[in-house]
């Protein structure tokens, strides 16, 4: 796989390291398939990047797949493979999965062997995601923004109230499993993945992604297409499998009254003059995002996730070439992948939020950059400190 990211500030500091931190954690979960264990991903940094250094021009990042040797010969791209390639002559597939994109993908692009829908669908490609989120990452740290992500439901095992979990709990969280920041509930979701397992199904859940250190006035009302928090909920909706997003109390909202929704603007009495914060909000329910900007709480972002579509005990379904009713097609998959799909998530929130940033503070430098989120927090402090007419 290989990514291309463009628009990246020359000077900002970045290697191999940094990114492969990121590509084993999506490989760890609770409920994980066998897949992890042959991909050992590591990036490798093709352009874009000089003696740990952006320089500018486009970051070119490759994850080699090593279970590639196996699938020359099925996947080769020539019209007569040569039959010295190595890997097995693996069949058509042409069995759906009922909830994946075999079916509607074969038919819109006409395709006999589902396989060229399915490869591409996978969520392996999100390893790549991941790739350019871990440089996106790096952005947002130099500017003073972190972003992390917890589990919050699997299989129907849920925490009561994620809000009530502030960054710090959350970004000291350690990979367990299903990194849960209620113990009991952890518990709970690993027991209900074993289950699934046990009966040949899947298990769907949600995670939140917190961003902390987040400035105001990231976004745009002005316009439904700069809109920060319609940007940020394409790009979670945008992984696989993910049905539903949520922003600070998400859902919820609509079922209680705008005195239990909205968050109060109150006086941080006892601020020295001239310094931030000198207003407070007792409450982040609106998740740091009022009209599409972001007003300087956390970023606060849910998502909610299906089961995966392969099932060990396959559903129904109908063989397209024998036009005969069939079990599904099983391939490699995992019980549950929502933990690794919490980090995908972050990387999608860091994508977006440092295309924001460059927007907003725009340079073609990180020092240009640096220079002017610095002078931002100096207006806004000026702003919110007036004394009182």
């Amino acid at each position: 796989m290989v990514v291309v990211i463009d628009g990246v500030p020359a000077g900002l500091t970045l290697s191999a390291t940094t990114i492969n931190l990121d590509l084993a954690r999506r490989q760890l979960g609770y409920g994980r398939g066998r897949r992890m264990v042959i991909e050992q991903d590591q990036v490798e940094i093709l352009s874009g990047v000089r003696g740990g250094c952006t320089i500018g021009s486009p970051i070119a990042l490759q994850i080699r797949n090593r279970d590639w040797v196996n699938w020359q010969f099925t996947m080769s791209p020539a019209l007569e493979p040569d039959p010295a390639l190595p890997g097995a002559r693996r069949a058509a597939v042409t069995r759906p999965r009922p909830g994946h994109a075999d079916l509607a993908g074969g038919l819109k692009y006409q395709r006999a062997d589902l396989r060229d829908i399915l490869e591409r669908a996978s969520a392996r490609e999100t390893a790549a995601r991941v790739a350019a989120g871990a440089v996106a990452r790096a952005l947002l740290a130099a500017t003073g923004i972190r972003v992390a992500s917890h589990v919050i439901a699997i299989g129907g095992a849920a925490v009561a109230d994620p809000l009530a979990y502030d960054f710090a709990t959350i970004a000291a969280l350690t990979d367990d499993g299903v990194r849960c920041a209620d113990a009991v509930v952890g518990v709970e979701m690993r027991a209900r993945v074993d289950v699934a397992r046990a009966n040949g199904d899947t298990v769907g859940g949600a995670f939140e992604v917190i961003a902390h250190g987040v400035p105001a006035g990231l976004g745009s009302h002005a316009q439904w297409d700069r809109k920060l928090d319609g940007l940020l909920a394409q790009s979670l909706m945008s992984i696989q499998a993910i049905k539903g997003v949520g922003i600070g109390r998400g859902p919820d909202s609509a079922h209680l009254p705008g005195s239990q929704v909205h968050d109060e603007i109150l006086l941080a009495h006892g601020a020295p003059s001239g310094t931030l914060p000198t207003l407070r909000r007792p409450t982040n329910r609106a998740g740091g995002l009022e009209g599409g900007i972001t007003n300087g709480e956390d970023l606060r972002l849910s998502a909610w996730m299906k089961p995966i579509s392969t099932l060990m005990e396959p559903l129904r379904s109908v063989d397209l070439d024998l036009m005969l009713e069939e079990p599904a097609t099983i391939e490699r998959s995992d019980v549950c992948a929502v933990p690794a799909a919490a980090v995908v998530g972050e990387a999608m929130v860091c994508l977006v939020l440092a295309n924001a940033v460059v927007e907003k503070f725009g340079g073609d430098t990180m020092e240009e950059i640096l220079r002017a989120a610095r002078d931002w927090k100096k207006v806004i402090a000026a702003r919110l400190s007036k004394a009182p007419r």
